[in-house]
């Protein structure tokens, strides 16, 4: 009998969902559930398939999972799934692309709306009873660099147009596409970083982006500049980018993700007064499970009859 594990580090209501859905669905298999990856021992020996996100595993999953064939991310990035040491080349390894082409760019402009007015400053006199009034930064005029150009950043472009901004996408490929002013080669960003208002990172990570926005990426940025991380923590070079606060060299960041997840209590950056921190909710949202299930289960019916060829976005590695 065909055994799934699904590892979820999630709220028990979505994790749910996942579960009551595809058991629903599948009768003839068996699946377990578990919260945190140091409970998968009594399941992963004998599982051949794997629901989870990259941010939820650990090595032991992939040293015990023997049997794995095929692991379904419920994310787009399958860093900390195929990047792992123990992790299998026959495994075969299937993601979400293109499901969070509304979440996150919603994410976003909210946080660049957030930075641009000082929400944090709001917060913290309403927390103190202080009524204080001070001029917010508009969007409308502003040059925003947008620095991975997949179907999230093709989203996000018109909807910073419609608030006036100029758009500058960053990508490995310099060409034009619908809704960017230009498209530009990364290996100009230094360059580019000096123009800019906001810089958004969605790229994915890779061995080529790893701590790309570098500390001569960050002194190149104006000291009224912004930078927004929807992308992987270690796209940035988070030591440099602390001491870039810290020194106030720009007006701040937004960030979604991080070198280490969850972000240590003690961490610097809970603190900044400069520095909006959110736990990786960029793509998590209300409609997530009911959006994804839908190729988990088309990929799951193939898988069953052996359609390997014909599973939803196989990541070709």
């Amino acid at each position: 009998m065909t055994q799934l594990l699904i590892l979820l580090t999630l709220p028990e209501k979505v994790r749910r969902q996942y579960y009551d859905h595809l058991r629903g669905r599948f009768p003839s298999i068996t699946i377990d559930m578990v919260d945190h990856h140091s409970k998968v021992e009594p399941f992963i020996g004998t599982a051949d398939i794997l629901i989870t996100f990259g941010a939820h595993m650990a090595d032991p999953v992939l040293e015990k999972g023997k049997k794995l064939k095929w692991i379904q991310a419920l994310g787009t990035g399958v860093d900390g799934i195929v990047d792992r040491p123990p992790f299998r080349d026959g495994v075969v390894v299937t993601n979400m692309h293109g499901l969070h082409a509304d979440s996150v760019p919603e994410a976003a402009i909210m946080l660049m709306l957030a930075l641009a007015r000082d929400l944090p400053r709001a917060l913290r006199g309403q927390h103190e009873g202080k009524w204080e009034r001070y001029p917010a930064r508009l969007l409308k005029g502003k040059t925003v660099g947008i620095f991975g150009v997949g179907a999230i950043a093709r989203s996000l472009a018109p909807k910073c147009k419609a608030f006036g901004m100029k758009v500058v996408g960053i990508s490995s490929v310099a060409r034009e596409i619908p809704g960017f002013d230009r498209v530009a080669h990364r290996e100009a960003l230094g360059e580019i970083a000096r123009e800019l208002d906001f810089l958004v990172l969605l790229t994915p990570y890779s061995p080529e982006t790893h701590g790309i926005v570098s500390a001569k990426v960050l002194a190149a940025m104006k000291p009224s500049s912004y930078l927004v991380n929807l992308a992987r923590g270690g796209v940035v070079d988070e030591d440099a980018l602390m001491r870039t606060l810290g020194e106030r060299r720009i007006a701040g960041a937004a960030l979604d993700v991080f070198a280490s997840e969850p972000l240590p209590p003690e961490h610097p950056l809970w603190s900044m007064d400069n520095v909006i921190v959110t736990p990786h909710l960029g793509g998590f949202h209300d409609q997530y499970a009911e959006e994804a299930l839908p190729t988990v289960e088309e990929n799951l019916r193939k898988f069953l009859v052996g359609d390997i060829a014909n599973m939803v976005n196989v990541v070709r590695r």
